[in-house]
Parts: C-alpha cells; sequence; structure tokens
C-alpha cells in the first residue's frame, strides 16, 4: 500500500483563513460576462429595467463575483499558488467542480471582499489510482460587511 499523500502540513492548513482581496463589481464587467454566457435578460444590461425588477443597479449574474483588483505589491498575493503539498507529486489536475450559495443581491457599485480557507482534504483510490480531493471556501462581503455568497471549489489531484 503507497503511504498517505496527506501530509501533516496539509492537515494544519485546514481552516486558516487567506488574507482578504478586493473585487469590483462594474457595469462593463457584468455586461460583458452576461453577454458571455448567454443572458438576455435587460436586469444584466439596463440601469433601469434593473430598478424596475427592484435591484438598486444592473445585477451580477449568477457565477460573477466581481473582478478581482490587481495589486502586484498586495500583501498575500501568492497565498493561492503555494501551501503545503503532498507526500509525493501528483502530476494531474481536474476541476471537481464550483458551487456558489448566495445570500444577497450583487449589484453594479458593489465593492467586495473575499476572503478563502482549506475546508478539507481527503484522499481516494479510483481507477486512475490515488487521488487527492481539496476543498476550498471562499466567503464574499459587501462593503456594508454583509455575507452576499460563498463559494465553494473542489480540485481534483491524481
Amino acid at each position: 500500500m503507497p503511504e498517505p499523500l496527506i501530509t501533516d502540513e496539509m492537515r494544519a492548513e485546514i481552516g486558516k483563513e487567506s488574507p482578504p482581496w478586493t473585487c469590483e463589481v462594474d457595469k462593463t464587467a457584468i455586461r460583458m460576462f452576461a453577454r458571455s454566457v448567454g443572458h438576455t435578460d435587460p436586469i444584466y444590461y439596463d440601469s433601469a429595467a434593473a430598478k424596475a425588477a427592484g435591484y438598486r443597479d444592473i445585477v451580477a449574474p449568477p457565477g460573477y463575483l466581481g473582478t478581482p483588483v490587481f495589486n502586484p505589491n498586495a500583501p498575500g498575493r501568492d497565498m493561492m499558488r503555494g501551501g503545503a503539498q503532498p507526500s509525493r507529486p501528483l502530476k494531474r489536475i481536474l476541476n471537481g467542480g464550483t458551487e456558489i450559495e448566495y445570500f444577497d443581491d450583487i449589484c453594479a457599485g458593489d465593492v467586495l471582499t473575499a476572503k478563502s480557507h482549506l475546508a478539507a482534504v481527503e484522499e481516494r483510490e479510483g481507477s486512475i489510482g490515488q487521488m487527492l480531493i481539496s476543498t476550498n471556501k471562499t466567503v464574499y462581503t459587501n462593503q456594508a460587511g454583509k455575507v452576499v455568497a460563498i463559494m465553494t471549489g473542489t480540485g481534483i489531484r491524481y
């Protein structure tokens, strides 16, 4: 039986929160995202239509959580690139899926703060051999401090 992939260092990373980063929600980006995924509802394009439907401004479509503000000097900028590694290299990475749970509307003009953490790590044996499955959660709060979305992403290394 091969040695376990999950190291003590990896277990120690579970629950540790990343430094926050900022995501801006602007009209142009909302319109581009909505267009790229085929949305035709005017609430994604026209402020008057969005306001008539009860929103503050045009609405961010499902899956769009703002555009991260790039700052090459920001602390923690590379936080998603490293971290504790498995006991031996795994050469392939597969996106195991992404789920987003919404708690409030996200509209043009919002500024979101995101913080991420490793929620779980699991080892499984599959037809392709040993797999390492990691679950990350990212919590998005708006400028009023209200949680507006939680994104859960699963990564599979094999």
